[in-house]
């Protein structure tokens, strides 16, 4: 059985030891990081399957870890922080974080979202080749490409664009986006959709004020354009 690996990044060792046992109760291979320096040269040697970052760290801002690391890897990341705000939240979805768990917090269900966010990327490994207009998404590749050029996407950018390309020409509503995508296990708010995306709209639209793939159907969900949608537009352009 494959070993998962869980990069523990956080300095208060009266939650990371006991967070760490648990972790290894549950059948986890945790490492602890109590600095981003720390975290950088663990990453690099481990090459963990998840992530859990605080954000206060003593060398640094675990949020500017989070860019850093997402800008070259797609692993997931849960941030682990004491701020509750949504706006914080918020910010830590656009860095890329996978999802956001507000100290203090059940091991239990921290573990719960753990397993939630790689049961996600392991369902969604196997698939057909979506191609509609100049967007190709190849799900056994976990890659997406916009006129050839490859387009960089974080896990979740990548699991919400699969489902909504799934059902291209169809409408997905927000709710089942947010159980099929995000699952049960997510608590916060629905704001993290819409930020999601725009940010899908940032890297796959020519002008993302006026989106020609990702409509709204306002108080509904989210439509990705049919081929054919996508056709006419190429020749009435």
């Amino acid at each position: 059985m494959t070993e998962t690996r869980i990069l523990v990044v956080e300095d208060e060792q009266g939650i990371s030891e006991p967070l760490s046992s648990h972790l290894s109760r549950e059948g986890f291979v945790p490492t602890i990081a109590p600095t981003v320096g720390d975290a950088r040269k663990a990453f690099a040697e481990i090459v963990p399957d998840l992530v859990l970052l605080d954000v206060m760290l003593p060398d640094g801002d675990g949020r500017d870890l989070c860019r850093e690391l997402r800008a070259s890897t797609d692993i997931p990341i849960v941030m682990l922080t004491a701020r509750g705000e949504d706006v914080d939240k918020i910010v830590g979805l656009e860095l890329g974080a996978d999802d956001y768990v507000v100290k203090p917090f059940s091991a239990g269900e921290l573990v719960a979202r753990i397993r939630a966010i790689l049961r996600r990327g392991r369902s969604r490994d196997t698939g057909p080749v979506i191609t509609v207009g100049d967007i190709r998404l190849d799900s056994d590749a976990r890659t997406v490409t916009r006129r050839g050029d490859p387009v960089t996407l974080a896990a979740r950018e990548f699991d919400l664009l699969a489902r909504l390309m799934a059902d291209a020409g169809r409408v997905v509503r927000r709710e089942q986006i947010m159980d099929e995508v995000w699952d049960e296990h997510w608590f916060g708010s629905t704001k993290t959709l819409d930020v999601h995306i725009a940010w899908l709209r940032k890297k796959l639209e020519d002008d993302p004020a006026q989106p020609r793939y990702i409509t709204t159907i306002r108080g509904v969900g989210f439509r990705f354009a049919a081929p054919e949608d996508v056709a006419i537009a190429n020749e009435s352009g």
